[in-house]
C-alpha cells in the first residue's frame, strides 16, 4: 500500500506498507492513513483521495468521525471510468462496440486483410491500445471514425473481392458493417456522448496542472454537449445523464468539488450567475464550516468579507491576471488513454481474448499515483494461452504460409494523434 502528498510544489512520496498478508478493511486502511496524517500533521492535510471500494468508503466513515475538518474525497479517474463503463454497457451502444470489435477482429485475424487495412490506411493500425477495456473501446472507435472512408474504399477494391475473404461468412460480416450507414451513425453518437466525458477523464489524470477546481464545472459543460449530441431529446439524453448523475453523486460534487467550482474564476468571472446558485452556495458554506470549526468569526470573514471582494473583482481580483484566467491547456502530444502494450485490447485483435484479462473497474483498490485508477498490484493477468487460441481458430487466423500474393511491405503502428471531433454522423431516431 502506497501513500503520496500532493501540494503547491507537487507530488511526493510518503509512504509504503507491505500488506500482502493483511485484510485490507476499512479500520486498517484508516489506521494506516491517519497515521501518516499525524506525520504531514493534521492542519496541513486538506483531503485523502481513494478509489470508491467498499473498504475504502467504510475507512472514509471512520476519518470523518475522528477529523471531521479532513475530506475524504473519490479518486476522480476512477468514478469516471465507472460513469464511463456503464453508458458503454447500455445496450445502444454496447452494440456498436460489439459490431467493431467484431469487424477488428476479423481484419487482423488474418495475414491477407491486415495486409490490406494497413495499404488502405497507409500502414496506419485501426486498433488503438488503452490503458483500460473502456478507453480501447474509445480509442479504437475514433480511430475507425478517422479511417471510415478507408475501410470502405478497402471493402469495395477488386483485391478483396478477389480473395477468399470476401466469400466467407465473417468476411461478409465485415463488409456489412463496413458499408452499414447504422453502424457509422452509431459509432458518430458513441463519440459525441463518450468525447465529453473522456474530455473531462483526460483533464483530471493528466499531471499539468491540479484539476480539483475544474471538476464540477466540466461535468456540467459534458452533461450539455451530451444533451446537443441529442438534439435536447430527453427520451434519448436522460438515461444516459442518470448514469452521469448518479456516478457522480457524492463523489464528484462534494462540498470540496463545489467550492473550488466558485472559486475558480474561470467559470465565475463568466458567469457571475453562480453566486446564485444554491447548491454551489451551499457546498461553499460547508467547506468554510469544515475548515475553521468553532471559529464563527473567521468563517464571518471569508463568507462575508472575503467572498464578497472575490465575486465584485475587488483589490487583486480586479486585475487582469484574475478577471481573464486561462484555462488548463492540454499537454502536447500527449494521451493519458493510450496504453504503450495491447493488454487491454485482446478482445479487439482476437476471438474470446477479453476473457483473458481477468480484471474488473468496479472491485479494485487503487494504489496512489496509478493511472487511471488502476492498482498495479491488480494488473490484469493474461494468459499465456492467446497464441494457443489464436492457432486453434482456424477461421480466425492464417499462417503466412497458408496466404497468397502476400504483400511485401513493412507494417507501423499509427502515431498520430488521435481525434479530437466526435464523427460528422448525425444522430437519427
Amino acid at each position: 500500500m502506497n501513500l503520496c502528498m500532493n501540494c503547491a510544489e507537487g507530488t511526493t512520496f510518503l509512504s509504503s506498507k507491505e500488506a500482502s498478508d493483511e485484510a485490507h478493511t476499512g479500520t486498517y486502511i484508516f489506521k494506516y492513513v491517519d497515521k501518516c496524517i499525524k506525520d504531514v500533521g493534521p492542519q496541513n492535510v486538506v483531503q485523502v483521495v481513494k478509489d470508491n471500494a467498499s473498504n475504502n468508503m467504510a475507512a472514509g466513515d471512520l476519518m470523518k468521525l475522528k477529523r471531521p475538518n479532513i475530506f475524504w474525497t473519490s479518486c476522480a479517474t476512477h468514478t469516471l471510468n465507472l460513469m464511463l463503463q456503464g453508458i458503454g454497457n447500455q445496450p445502444r451502444f454496447k452494440w456498436v462496440i460489439e459490431k467493431a470489435k467484431s469487424f477488428t477482429i476479423y481484419i487482423y485475424a488474418h495475414h491477407k486483410t491486415l495486409a490490406l487495412m494497413k495499404k488502405f490506411t497507409k500502414k496506419r493500425d485501426i486498433m488503438r491500445p488503452g490503458v483500460t477495456r473502456f478507453a480501447t473501446a474509445f480509442l479504437t472507435l475514433q480511430s475507425l471514425m478517422e479511417k471510415k472512408n478507408e475501410l470502405r474504399a478497402m471493402i469495395t477494391n477488386n483485391e478483396w473481392n478477389a480473395s477468399k475473404h470476401a466469400k466467407s461468412v465473417k468476411g461478409k460480416a465485415a463488409v456489412n458493417i463496413a458499408l452499414s450507414a447504422s453502424f457509422w451513425n452509431g459509432v458518430s453518437i458513441c463519440l459525441k456522448v463518450f468525447g465529453p466525458l473522456v474530455k473531462v477523464l483526460r483533464l483530471v489524470d493528466r499531471d499539468r496542472k491540479p484539476s480539483m477546481s475544474f471538476v464540477y464545472g466540466e461535468l456540467l459543460r459534458a452533461k450539455e454537449e451530451i444533451k446537443m449530441a441529442f438534439k435536447d431529446q430527453e427520451a434519448h439524453y436522460c438515461p444516459i445523464l442518470d448514469i452521469v448523475d448518479g456516478k457522480a453523486r457524492g463523489r464528484l460534487d462534494s462540498p470540496l468539488h463545489l467550492a473550488g467550482y466558485l472559486l475558480n474564476p474561470y467559470y465565475t468571472y463568466a458567469n457571475p450567475s453562480i453566486e446564485n446558485d444554491n447548491v454551489v452556495m451551499d457546498g461553499f458554506f460547508t467547506c468554510v464550516e469544515v475548515f475553521f470549526p468553532d471559529d464563527i468569526q473567521t468563517q464571518s470573514l471569508v463568507t462575508n468579507v472575503e467572498l464578497h471582494k472575490y465575486l465584485k473583482k475587488e483589490g487583486g481580483f480586479g486585475r487582469t491576471l484574475a478577471k481573464n484566467p486561462d484555462h488548463q491547456q492540454e499537454e502536447k502530444n500527449v494521451d493519458v488513454l493510450l496504453a504503450s502494450e495491447a493488454t487491454m485490447a485482446q478482445g479487439w485483435i482476437v476471438d474470446g481474448g477479453d476473457e483473458d484479462v481477468d480484471f474488473d473497474l468496479t472491485s479494485e483498490v487503487v494504489g496512489e499515483g496509478s493511472r487511471l485508477g488502476v492498482d498495479s498490484s491488480l494488473e490484469p493477468r493474461r494468459s499465456c494461452r492467446i497464441q494457443e487460441i489464436r492457432e486453434l481458430h482456424e477461421e480466425n487466423f492464417v499462417s503466412d504460409e497458408e496466404e497468397e500474393d502476400e504483400m511485401d511491405f513493412e507494417f507501423e503502428s499509427d502515431e498520430e494523434g488521435v481525434l479530437e471531433g466526435y464523427g460528422e454522423e448525425e444522430f437519427e431516431d
